[in-house]
Protein backbone atom coordinates (compact mmCIF):
# COMPACT_ATOMS: atom_id res chain seq x y z
CA UNK A 1 0.00 0.00 0.00
CA UNK A 2 1.09 3.63 -0.48
CA UNK A 3 2.91 5.42 2.33
CA UNK A 4 0.19 8.11 2.41
CA UNK A 5 -3.52 7.43 2.95
CA UNK A 6 -6.28 10.04 3.15
CA UNK A 7 -9.72 9.63 4.72
CA UNK A 8 -12.66 11.72 3.49
CA UNK A 9 -15.77 11.32 5.61
CA UNK A 10 -17.79 13.99 3.78
CA UNK A 11 -16.85 13.74 0.08
CA UNK A 12 -18.74 15.50 -2.68
CA UNK A 13 -19.18 15.88 -6.39
CA UNK A 14 -18.68 19.53 -7.31
CA UNK A 15 -21.07 20.51 -10.11
CA UNK A 16 -19.62 23.52 -11.96
CA UNK A 17 -21.55 25.74 -14.36
CA UNK A 18 -21.49 29.25 -15.81
CA UNK A 19 -24.09 31.98 -16.32
CA UNK A 20 -23.79 35.46 -17.72
CA UNK A 21 -25.27 37.05 -14.60
CA UNK A 22 -26.84 35.82 -11.36
CA UNK A 23 -30.24 37.51 -11.00
CA UNK A 24 -32.82 36.79 -8.32
CA UNK A 25 -36.33 35.61 -9.26
CA UNK A 26 -35.32 34.83 -12.84
CA UNK A 27 -34.74 31.57 -14.66
CA UNK A 28 -31.01 31.44 -15.42
CA UNK A 29 -29.67 29.62 -18.48
CA UNK A 30 -26.50 27.79 -17.52
CA UNK A 31 -23.79 26.39 -19.73
CA UNK A 32 -23.19 22.60 -19.80
CA UNK A 33 -22.01 21.64 -16.29
CA UNK A 34 -18.73 19.96 -15.42
CA UNK A 35 -18.31 17.50 -12.57
CA UNK A 36 -15.24 17.17 -10.35
CA UNK A 37 -14.36 15.22 -7.18
CA UNK A 38 -14.60 17.27 -4.00
CA UNK A 39 -13.99 17.01 -0.27
CA UNK A 40 -10.82 17.77 1.68
CA UNK A 41 -9.18 14.35 1.75
CA UNK A 42 -9.99 13.59 -1.88
CA UNK A 43 -8.54 16.93 -2.97
CA UNK A 44 -5.38 16.25 -0.97
CA UNK A 45 -5.07 12.80 -2.58
CA UNK A 46 -5.64 14.23 -6.07
CA UNK A 47 -2.98 16.88 -5.46
CA UNK A 48 -0.48 14.33 -4.14
CA UNK A 49 -1.07 12.19 -7.22
CA UNK A 50 -0.57 15.23 -9.47
CA UNK A 51 2.68 16.00 -7.63
CA UNK A 52 3.94 12.50 -8.39
CA UNK A 53 3.28 10.90 -5.01
CA UNK A 54 1.87 7.46 -4.20
CA UNK A 55 -1.39 7.82 -2.28
CA UNK A 56 -4.62 5.95 -1.54
CA UNK A 57 -7.85 7.82 -0.83
CA UNK A 58 -10.44 6.22 1.45
CA UNK A 59 -13.88 7.80 1.23
CA UNK A 60 -17.54 7.16 1.99
CA UNK A 61 -19.63 6.25 -1.07
CA UNK A 62 -23.42 6.31 -1.22
CA UNK A 63 -26.13 6.38 -3.87
CA UNK A 64 -26.06 7.65 -7.44
CA UNK A 65 -23.75 10.59 -6.68
CA UNK A 66 -21.36 8.21 -4.93
CA UNK A 67 -21.18 6.11 -8.08
CA UNK A 68 -20.52 9.22 -10.15
CA UNK A 69 -17.72 10.19 -7.78
CA UNK A 70 -16.24 6.71 -8.09
CA UNK A 71 -16.28 7.13 -11.89
CA UNK A 72 -14.64 10.57 -11.69
CA UNK A 73 -11.81 9.30 -9.48
CA UNK A 74 -11.25 6.35 -11.79
CA UNK A 75 -11.07 8.77 -14.71
CA UNK A 76 -8.35 10.79 -12.96
CA UNK A 77 -6.37 7.66 -12.18
CA UNK A 78 -6.51 8.25 -8.41
CA UNK A 79 -5.93 5.15 -6.27
CA UNK A 80 -9.02 5.09 -4.05
CA UNK A 81 -10.93 2.83 -1.64
CA UNK A 82 -14.69 3.55 -1.49
CA UNK A 83 -16.46 2.62 1.76
CA UNK A 84 -20.16 1.96 1.12
CA UNK A 85 -22.77 3.81 3.17
CA UNK A 86 -26.56 3.88 2.85
CA UNK A 87 -27.13 7.64 2.52
CA UNK A 88 -26.32 9.51 -0.68
CA UNK A 89 -23.01 11.27 -1.20
CA UNK A 90 -23.53 15.03 -1.47
CA UNK A 91 -23.40 17.20 -4.57
CA UNK A 92 -22.25 20.83 -4.32
CA UNK A 93 -23.05 23.57 -6.81
CA UNK A 94 -20.47 26.09 -8.01
CA UNK A 95 -21.64 28.90 -10.31
CA UNK A 96 -19.27 31.22 -12.17
CA UNK A 97 -20.77 34.59 -13.12
CA UNK A 98 -19.08 35.71 -16.33
CA UNK A 99 -20.15 39.37 -16.10
CA UNK A 100 -18.30 39.89 -12.81
CA UNK A 101 -15.88 36.92 -12.89
CA UNK A 102 -17.18 36.03 -9.42
CA UNK A 103 -17.79 32.50 -8.17
CA UNK A 104 -20.77 31.43 -6.05
CA UNK A 105 -20.30 28.22 -4.04
CA UNK A 106 -23.25 26.32 -2.58
CA UNK A 107 -22.08 23.57 -0.22
CA UNK A 108 -24.50 20.85 0.91
CA UNK A 109 -24.32 19.32 4.41
CA UNK A 110 -23.51 15.76 3.37
CA UNK A 111 -24.69 12.22 4.06
CA UNK A 112 -25.51 11.03 7.54
CA UNK A 113 -23.68 7.93 8.76
CA UNK A 114 -24.77 5.14 11.07
CA UNK A 115 -22.48 4.06 13.93
CA UNK A 116 -21.65 0.82 12.13
CA UNK A 117 -20.63 2.80 9.04
CA UNK A 118 -18.32 4.97 11.12
CA UNK A 119 -16.77 1.82 12.55
CA UNK A 120 -16.40 0.43 9.03
CA UNK A 121 -14.18 3.41 8.15
CA UNK A 122 -11.92 2.63 11.10
CA UNK A 123 -11.87 -1.06 10.21
CA UNK A 124 -10.84 -0.33 6.62
CA UNK A 125 -7.93 1.82 7.80
CA UNK A 126 -6.79 -0.73 10.37
CA UNK A 127 -6.84 -3.47 7.72
CA UNK A 128 -4.37 -1.64 5.45
CA UNK A 129 -1.13 -3.61 5.39
CA UNK A 130 1.46 -2.46 5.91
CA UNK A 131 0.04 0.52 7.81
CA UNK A 132 0.51 3.89 6.10
CA UNK A 133 3.35 6.10 7.21
CA UNK A 134 1.02 9.11 7.05
CA UNK A 135 -2.76 9.24 7.49
CA UNK A 136 -4.38 12.50 6.39
CA UNK A 137 -7.73 13.35 8.02
CA UNK A 138 -9.00 16.32 6.03
CA UNK A 139 -12.28 18.13 5.46
CA UNK A 140 -15.58 18.49 7.28
CA UNK A 141 -17.60 15.82 9.04
CA UNK A 142 -21.10 14.96 7.81
CA UNK A 143 -24.09 15.97 9.97
CA UNK A 144 -24.83 13.88 13.02
CA UNK A 145 -21.38 12.27 13.17
CA UNK A 146 -19.60 12.13 16.53
CA UNK A 147 -17.34 15.21 16.61
CA UNK A 148 -14.65 13.08 18.23
CA UNK A 149 -14.53 10.67 15.26
CA UNK A 150 -11.15 11.99 14.05
CA UNK A 151 -9.68 11.31 17.50
CA UNK A 152 -11.18 7.81 17.45
CA UNK A 153 -9.56 7.16 14.07
CA UNK A 154 -6.20 8.46 15.31
CA UNK A 155 -6.36 6.26 18.41
CA UNK A 156 -7.12 3.20 16.27
CA UNK A 157 -3.98 3.57 14.16
CA UNK A 158 -0.63 2.01 15.12
CA UNK A 159 2.00 4.26 16.69
CA UNK A 160 4.11 4.04 13.53
CA UNK A 161 1.45 5.97 11.59
CA UNK A 162 1.73 9.76 11.71
CA UNK A 163 -1.75 11.31 11.72
CA UNK A 164 -2.19 14.72 10.08
CA UNK A 165 -5.36 16.65 10.96
CA UNK A 166 -6.84 19.40 8.78
CA UNK A 167 -10.42 20.21 9.78
CA UNK A 168 -12.20 22.99 11.66
CA UNK A 169 -14.62 23.97 14.42
CA UNK A 170 -15.49 21.30 17.06
CA UNK A 171 -14.07 18.38 15.01
CA UNK A 172 -10.68 20.15 15.14
CA UNK A 173 -10.88 20.70 18.90
CA UNK A 174 -12.14 17.17 19.59
CA UNK A 175 -9.67 15.74 17.08
CA UNK A 176 -6.85 16.70 19.43
CA UNK A 177 -8.32 14.52 22.18
CA UNK A 178 -5.96 11.91 20.74
CA UNK A 179 -2.33 12.88 20.07
CA UNK A 180 -1.66 13.56 16.39
CA UNK A 181 1.57 14.28 14.57
CA UNK A 182 0.64 17.48 12.74
CA UNK A 183 -2.29 19.87 12.70
CA UNK A 184 -2.90 22.67 10.16
CA UNK A 185 -5.22 25.39 11.51
CA UNK A 186 -5.55 28.90 10.18
CA UNK A 187 -5.13 31.83 12.57
CA UNK A 188 -8.82 31.92 13.50
CA UNK A 189 -8.91 28.17 14.17
CA UNK A 190 -5.72 28.42 16.24
CA UNK A 191 -7.46 31.05 18.34
CA UNK A 192 -10.43 28.72 18.81
CA UNK A 193 -8.08 26.03 20.09
CA UNK A 194 -6.61 28.55 22.54
CA UNK A 195 -9.95 29.98 23.59
CA UNK A 196 -8.79 33.51 22.73
CA UNK A 197 -8.02 35.66 19.71
CA UNK A 198 -4.63 35.23 18.08
CA UNK A 199 -3.29 38.37 16.39
CA UNK A 200 0.49 38.26 15.88
CA UNK A 201 3.47 35.96 15.47
CA UNK A 202 4.33 35.81 19.17
CA UNK A 203 0.80 34.67 19.99
CA UNK A 204 0.92 32.08 17.19
CA UNK A 205 4.17 30.76 18.66
CA UNK A 206 2.87 30.70 22.23
CA UNK A 207 -0.41 28.94 21.41
CA UNK A 208 1.27 26.41 19.11
CA UNK A 209 4.01 25.68 21.66
CA UNK A 210 1.33 25.23 24.33
CA UNK A 211 -0.39 22.55 22.22
CA UNK A 212 2.97 20.81 21.74
CA UNK A 213 3.84 20.99 25.46
CA UNK A 214 0.45 19.45 26.29
CA UNK A 215 1.44 16.49 24.04
CA UNK A 216 -1.59 17.05 21.84
CA UNK A 217 0.51 17.42 18.67
CA UNK A 218 4.16 17.42 17.57
CA UNK A 219 3.99 19.98 14.75
CA UNK A 220 1.65 22.94 14.20
CA UNK A 221 1.48 24.54 10.76
CA UNK A 222 -0.55 27.75 10.96
CA UNK A 223 -1.89 28.85 7.60
CA UNK A 224 -1.77 32.61 6.94
CA UNK A 225 -3.50 32.53 3.55
CA UNK A 226 -1.63 34.81 1.15
CA UNK A 227 0.92 35.38 3.94
CA UNK A 228 2.21 31.81 3.69
CA UNK A 229 2.42 29.60 6.78
CA UNK A 230 4.17 29.35 10.14
CA UNK A 231 5.84 26.13 11.28
CA UNK A 232 6.06 25.48 15.02
CA UNK A 233 7.75 22.43 16.53
CA UNK A 234 9.53 21.73 19.81
CA UNK A 235 12.82 23.18 18.56
CA UNK A 236 11.68 25.36 15.67
CA UNK A 237 9.46 28.30 14.79
CA UNK A 238 9.72 29.55 11.21
CA UNK A 239 7.62 31.65 8.84
CA UNK A 240 7.54 30.64 5.17
CA UNK A 241 6.13 33.43 3.03
CA UNK A 242 4.05 32.76 -0.07
CA UNK A 243 5.78 33.92 -3.26
CA UNK A 244 4.14 36.38 -5.62
CA UNK A 245 2.27 34.59 -8.42
CA UNK A 246 -0.60 35.43 -10.74
CA UNK A 247 -3.87 34.54 -8.99
CA UNK A 248 -6.66 32.99 -11.05
CA UNK A 249 -8.53 31.04 -8.39
CA UNK A 250 -7.99 30.40 -4.66
CA UNK A 251 -10.09 27.22 -4.49
CA UNK A 252 -8.00 24.20 -3.51
CA UNK A 253 -4.95 26.18 -2.38
CA UNK A 254 -5.15 24.91 1.21
CA UNK A 255 -5.58 21.28 0.15
CA UNK A 256 -2.69 21.61 -2.30
CA UNK A 257 -0.49 23.09 0.41
CA UNK A 258 -1.07 20.24 2.83
CA UNK A 259 -0.65 17.74 -0.01
CA UNK A 260 2.79 19.13 -0.86
CA UNK A 261 3.74 19.26 2.82
CA UNK A 262 2.81 15.64 3.58
CA UNK A 263 4.31 14.35 0.34
CA UNK A 264 7.62 16.06 1.11
CA UNK A 265 7.60 14.67 4.66
CA UNK A 266 7.00 11.16 3.32
CA UNK A 267 10.06 11.64 1.11
CA UNK A 268 12.20 12.33 4.17
CA UNK A 269 12.59 16.08 3.77
CA UNK A 270 13.23 18.27 6.80
CA UNK A 271 10.18 20.02 8.26
CA UNK A 272 11.03 23.49 6.95
CA UNK A 273 11.81 22.20 3.45
CA UNK A 274 8.57 20.21 3.49
CA UNK A 275 6.63 23.35 4.42
CA UNK A 276 8.36 25.30 1.65
CA UNK A 277 7.23 22.68 -0.85
CA UNK A 278 3.73 22.79 0.63
CA UNK A 279 3.57 26.58 0.24
CA UNK A 280 4.90 26.20 -3.31
CA UNK A 281 2.13 23.70 -4.11
CA UNK A 282 -0.48 26.04 -2.61
CA UNK A 283 0.88 28.91 -4.70
CA UNK A 284 0.76 26.71 -7.80
CA UNK A 285 -2.92 25.99 -7.10
CA UNK A 286 -3.98 29.64 -7.24
CA UNK A 287 -2.44 29.89 -10.72
CA UNK A 288 -4.93 27.39 -12.16
CA UNK A 289 -8.53 27.97 -13.22
CA UNK A 290 -11.83 26.44 -12.12
CA UNK A 291 -11.51 23.63 -9.58
CA UNK A 292 -8.15 22.45 -10.89
CA UNK A 293 -5.55 21.82 -8.20
CA UNK A 294 -1.81 22.48 -8.37
CA UNK A 295 0.32 21.43 -11.32
CA UNK A 296 3.54 19.55 -10.62
CA UNK A 297 5.74 21.62 -12.93
CA UNK A 298 4.50 24.88 -11.35
CA UNK A 299 4.99 23.61 -7.78
CA UNK A 300 8.52 22.35 -8.47
CA UNK A 301 9.53 25.56 -10.26
CA UNK A 302 8.19 27.77 -7.44
CA UNK A 303 9.94 25.59 -4.85
CA UNK A 304 13.26 25.98 -6.65
CA UNK A 305 12.80 29.75 -6.77
CA UNK A 306 11.97 29.82 -3.04
CA UNK A 307 15.16 27.93 -2.21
Amino acid sequence: MPRIVTLTLNPAVDKNCEVQQVVAERKLRCEEPEYHPGGGGLNVARAIAELGGDVAACWTCGGRIGQLLRHLLDGEGVNHIPIDIEAHTRENLIVHERSSDLQYRFGMPGATMRPDEMQACIDVLRAIAPPPEYLMLSGSLPPGVDEALCAQVAQAMPSSCRVVLDTSKPPLQRGLDAPVYLVKPNVRELGQLAGREVEDDSQIRNVARSLIEQAKVEVVVTSLGSGGAVLTAAEEHRHVREPTVSIRNKVGAGDSMVAGLVLALSQGRHLIDALRFGVAAGSAAVMTGGTELCRREDAERIFREME
